[in-house]
């Protein structure tokens, strides 16, 4: 079912950090997921490779079909892992924007508090 709307724009804000709250984590769950295909490619290139330069190209291509899901598995972990980061940043900014804006409503509204208990505490100066 749909939740209702929020009724006010504090908690519009509250709920937007939410979301970007769960976007982040899911971009840090991107950064695991793409680090084991990553490592998966990498052990599975020294498995099957015989002579593999480690400098600069952890794999090394044969005839054969693993190594060639060897690079795939490492092309994406680098994929993943990079995007992965990305969303995790994106969304804390994002989540950190709707924080300072909440903040400030939540200062103004006690700012508000403070002035009508002030004009309650003194009647005769209006």
């Amino acid at each position: 079912m749909l939740s209702p709307p929020p009724t006010s724009f504090s908690e519009y804000l509250h709920e937007k950090a939410d979301e970007s709250r769960h976007n982040e984590i899911v971009g840090y769950l991107t950064v695991i997921v793409g680090s084991i295909f990553f490592v998966g490619g990498i052990l599975l290139s020294v498995v099957t490779a015989e002579n593999a330069g480690w400098f600069f190209n952890p794999y090394h291509l044969t005839a054969s079909a693993y190594s060639l899901l060897a690079l795939s598995l490492i092309s994406v972990g680098v994929t993943l892992l990079g995007l992965g980061i990305a969303m995790g940043i994106h969304y804390a900014m994002e989540r950190s924007w709707y924080m300072k804006k909440l903040r400030l409503i939540y200062s103004m509204q006690e700012m508000k508090l403070r002035f009508e208990k002030q004009i309650e505490a003194h009647p005769s100066t209006r």
